[in-house]
């Protein structure tokens, strides 16, 4: 049984509290490694360490901060497939799914190459009589990050790289479900140049989270996870006196006009719905079509669709559409909203619950679930499954569709399909979501623009990755100068009697 490590100080270092969590292999459903949980002096100890060497770091040029992020992006391309291998083998993921994890991370790792023009100030000349003014950002200086099990290289980096290249330290807690990959990483961003304490890890629970919250070095907490867990660091964190960003849950609609190319949306709501087994934050998890016709014709689309997919381990082929899911906790919990959604009277059109997988009937996996005429009391429709379930709520009328979009509590992404712009135009004007895709089923912006929710899928003033990121991980520092006149005639060559 392999033993998982904190990197503490540019080292791998055991855990010493004596508790542990289990890794699983959620295709095999066995335990294949134990990965420690942290105690707060092992916390603490890591601070020390991050604190010791944060100084030298942030005084660092920003340039030189860039070149490290550029050998990075270098590293991670040589060591894509090992790193992609070890995600897949904790996550569940396919193979092509986690280099795409991979991949959007290492996208925002390159936005932080142009750190030096993020991180210039603003200068005022003249401001007043042999008066100027100008601003500076600075670092924060001891950072953390709690990071999610469902994109184990991407969210971490979407953290730490726009920290490091703003001059922080940075803490990371991963997710213990899957911790392999966050530790290579560190491992990496060394490698690259980024001098020891400056990234650790530290795996663990709620006590390692509450030391962090509660640590008076700590200067910001970046979060993504579940609303309940968002909203309690996000409070715990503030009341601290901590700069916090927090990302919860979603719910994401995605409305079907009678226009859309049905097809292209059929598409678009299978691999939105159920790629990743629906474990993304940004899954479309509601079809919202415009008319029963529509809906009768999208039906019809999604079910041989639906049913042709592919579901096994990564180690089948590139050509699986979706793994397990990562715990049996998470198994239970989809097939218990499955059956709370019939009995409260939905139409289960495909039925995935009988669905084995010969050779792993241990393993975590879930089948594909299409459920229509779900309702917006109903328990599939308001609770975030996370898991390959598609819900289908009828509108009769673009503004029915709108409204249902908007009045759920999550406001994280989503999207409609249609081939007129003016309806287009008016729903992304118009509607109270962080996200939106026009045509395009999950609208994750590239990393030179942000990513946040609205409503309750989102908690704090600054969104992830792009511009927000370099604002959110420095302080604005303004000087207001002003210089002695009078000296600059040169020196006096007379002998000036005493007034």
């Amino acid at each position: 049984m392999q033993e998982l490590t904190h990197y503490i100080n540019g080292q791998h270092v055991k855990g010493t509290s004596g508790r542990f969590a289990d890794v699983f292999n959620p295709a095999t459903g066995e335990v294949q490694a134990k990965c420690p949980l942290a105690s707060v002096e092992e916390m603490d100890a890591a601070v020390a360490a991050a604190q010791a060497a944060q100084p030298a770091w942030a005084a660092t040029n920003p340039q030189r901060r860039a070149r490290v992020m550029m050998e990075f992006v270098r590293l991670l391309n040589r060591d894509m497939d090992k790193l992609a291998e070890a995600l897949s083998r904790e996550h569940g993921k396919t193979f092509p799914d986690a280099k795409g994890d991979i991949q959007r991370g290492l996208e925002v790792v390159e936005y932080c190459i142009g750190a030096p023009q993020m991180l210039k100030g603003e200068f005022t000349d003249g401001a007043g009589p042999g008066i100027d003014i100008y601003s500076m950002r600075q670092p924060l200086g001891v950072t953390a990050g709690i990071t999610p099990f469902n994109f184990p290289a991407m969210i971490p980096m979407w953290m730490f790289a726009p920290a490091l290249a703003c001059g922080n330290a940075f803490i990371l807690k991963p997710s213990e479900r899957d911790p392999s990959v966050p530790l290579m990483l560190a491992e990496l961003m060394e490698e690259a140049g980024l001098p020891k304490g400056i990234l650790q890890v530290v795996n663990g629970d709620k006590v390692a989270v509450d030391a962090i919250l509660d640590h008076e070095v700590i200067q910001s907490i970046g979060f993504v996870g579940s609303t309940p867990i968002a909203q309690y660091i996000y409070g715990r964190g503030c009341s601290n006196g901590k700069r916090v960003q927090c990302f919860g849950g979603a719910k994401n609609h995605m409305i079907i006009m009678p226009d859309a190319d049905m097809d292209q949306a059929a598409d678009a709501l299978v691999g939105a719905g159920y790629g990743a087994a629906g474990e993304r934050c940004m899954a479309i998890s509601v079809a919202v079509p415009v008319g029963d016709e529509t809906a009768d014709r999208l039906i019809e689309k999604l079910v041989p669709r639906i049913e042709k997919l592919k579901v096994g381990p990564y180690t089948a082929g590139n050509d699986v559409d979706y793994g397990p899911v990562v715990t049996a906790e998470a198994k239970a919990r989809i097939l218990g909203l499955v059956e709370t959604g019939i009995a409260q009277g939905a139409k289960l059109v495909v039925d995935g619950r009988d669905f084995k997988l010969q050779g792993y009937e241990d393993g975590f996996f879930v089948g594909p679930h299409l459920f229509d005429h779900v309702t917006p009391d109903m328990d599939i429709y308001t609770q975030e499954i996370f898991g390959p379930v598609l819900s289908t709520v009828r509108a009769g009328s673009y503004e029915e569709a709108l409204k249902l979009a908007m009045d759920h509590e999550y406001g994280n992404g989503t999207a409609i399909f249609t081939r007129d712009g003016d309806a287009a135009r008016d729903f992304a004007a118009r509607i109270n979501i962080g996200m939106v895709g026009i045509n395009v089923p999950i609208p994750v912006p590239l990393a030179y623009h942000t990513f946040g929710g609205w409503k309750k899928s989102g908690f704090g003033d600054l969104n992830q990755h792009g511009p927000d990121s370099f604002k959110f991980y420095t302080r604005t520092k303004t000087v207001t100068a002003r210089w002695p006149s009078g000296i600059k005639e040169g020196g006096e060559f007379n002998f000036k009697p005493m007034d």
